[in-house]
């Protein structure tokens, strides 16, 4: 009979690492001297990677998961809510192309036929008229009242946060609350057993750390699934080609400056600048494709945009350019070693499909832990093939953001609109949806990272426009849509008052904290 899996070694810290740990550490008890044992080896001269400093709504259940309070979570990471997206320019280059991608499905979705209905109301904007989240966040209003207990919701809500703060608050909670042994040491050599599995990894100061299973979470440089195992990634460039980014922390002009709780997505003639409003600061960063233009041009722009919308001379606290080779990994998963966050892959900030994807890869691992060797192999497959296709689903889902523009100020966009750029599923969908909206059949996994929502509010806000087919539409769901966009407008009447504003919220939890659950 096969030995247990015992211990599970974590090689690299941050974001990814430092969830990893806790979730495995949580969910197997490793607090207790039956429980899995969990170590996270973490060099000191490492430095955290902070490209997207937004969530998914799924944070707060992982958080949960781990036991964290909500109220020292957003006081120690600097967090904020996050209620969406909202995109500037991105369909044609002029001030009022703006659009929204909420947290919450459209009114109506699961009851009639959304789009139909949407249809009959020409100077009506999609994303206003199935939503309540743009009013929301147009007026500054946060998703939940003062009182609202930790992680409810009165409007859906994700989290802005400071990603270095973050990895230091996690480490803490893991070492001390849940059991993780943590070892600050560098990694200087791997040693591997005759069926090729990893046995240990070599440190400089604590020599041979051994283990049953090894994650790999050592960033871009991917030294256990990469550089060991020779695992390469699959470049996305061809697709997607930003491969840089210039990244700034900007000082609030004063202590009472509205903060935004939406991720501000601004496009540019050669890249697109993100807006992301903390407590204590601004993460503002332009990402762009080298290809296309040279980074004193990105400067100039950042900066100008930095003065045009928090007012000239505010402070740049620390500024760091970031260079990225989009892609991932199709195969995750190699014997006794699984690549989770930036050593799987990455592709770009937009939508922060980073941070969601590590989430859901540590939730799969622990969900799934193998019980023995050879149980690795039989999960091994399906996790791969589960990230291979949310992966390619990231893909196309980033890639439609950019081939519906009108944008024709510079080759960046026009190079992004050429069809042979798109990946073949995409472009069929686009035909298909001509004709009807996005559906269940067009995303037929039931844990889609983005649902057929998410494109529709994509679709409809770059202006795309649907040709109803001869064929008559059934007028009770559209009728049933219908009513879903009176009683939306109708909660948007009653909550825009009974909200807070969002700073007013976010300084309530920092003096008195949230109510508990």
């Amino acid at each position: 009979m096969s030995s247990p899996l015992r211990h599970v070694v974590v090689v690299g810290g941050g974001s990814a690492g430092w969830l990893t740990a806790a979730l495995l550490a949580a969910d197997h008890d490793s607090a207790s001297p039956d429980g899995l044992r969990v170590t996270l080896i973490e060099s000191p001269d490492v430095p955290t990677i902070g490209v997207g400093e937004g969530t998914w709504p799924t944070m707060r259940d992982t958080l949960r998961r781990i036991g964290v309070r909500e109220t020292d979570f957003v006081r120690e990471c600097d967090a904020t809510f996050k209620q969406g997206s909202k995109f500037v320019r991105w369909s044609r280059d002029h001030a009022d192309d703006v659009y929204h991608h909420p947290f919450v499905l459209p009114h109506g979705f699961h009851e009639g036929d959304v789009v139909a209905a949407w249809m009959r109301h020409p100077e009506a904007a999609f994303d206003r008229l199935v939503s309540i989240q743009p009013h929301l966040c147009d007026a500054g209003r946060a998703p939940k009242q003062l009182h609202t207990p930790e992680y409810a919701a009165v409007a859906n809500y994700a989290y802005h946060l400071d990603a270095a703060r973050l990895g230091l608050f996690l480490r803490r909670h893991a070492t001390v609350r849940l059991g993780v042994r943590h070892v600050a040491d560098h990694v200087e050599g791997i040693d591997t057993r005759e069926c090729g599995d990893i046995a240990g990894v070599r440190t400089r100061g604590h020599g041979l750390i051994e283990g049953d299973l090894f994650v790999d979470c050592t960033g871009m440089r991917s030294l256990l699934l990469g550089q060991h195992f020779g695992i390469e990634r699959t470049s996305c460039r061809d697709v997607l080609f930003n491969d840089r980014a210039l990244a700034l922390q900007v000082r609030y002009p004063a202590s009472d400056t509205p903060i935004a709780c939406q991720t501000v997505s601004t496009a540019q003639a050669n890249g697109w600048i993100w807006d992301i409003g903390l407590s204590a600061r601004r993460g503002v960063g332009h990402v762009y494709s080298s290809a296309h233009t040279d980074p004193d041009a990105v400067e100039a722009v950042l900066r100008r945009y930095v003065d045009a919308t928090g007012g000239a001379g505010c402070e740049v606290i620390a500024q760091q350019s970031l260079a990225f080779e989009p892609g991932y990994r199709r195969r995750s998963w190699h014997r006794n070693c699984v690549a989770i966050g930036l050593s799987s892959g990455f592709v770009e900030p937009l939508e922060a499909s980073s941070l969601v994807l590590v989430e859901l890869a540590a939730t799969m691992l622990s969900d799934q832990l193998p019980a023995t060797r050879p149980d690795v192999d039989i999960v091994a497959a399906r996790f791969n093939d589960t990230f291979a296709y949310r992966w390619a689903r990231v893909v196309e889902f980033l890639k439609l953001h950019y081939v519906l523009s009108t944008r024709d100020d510079s080759d960046y966009w026009r190079d992004h609109r050429d069809p042979a750029s798109a990946p073949a599923r995409l472009g069929e969908l686009l035909a298909l949806w001509r004709h009807q909206p996005p559906s269940r059949y067009d995303l037929p996994r039931l844990d889609e990272v983005f649902p057929a929502a998410s494109y529709q509010y994509i679709l409809y806000g770059m202006g795309f426009r649907p040709q109803r087919p001869a064929r008559r539409v059934p007028t009770g769901p559209a009728d049933r849509a219908e009513q879903a966009f009176r009683d939306g407008a109708a909660l948007t009447r009653r909550m825009l008052p009974a909200l807070p504003g969002h700073r007013e919220l976010i300084d309530h939890i920092h003096t008195r904290g949230m109510s508990p659950v």
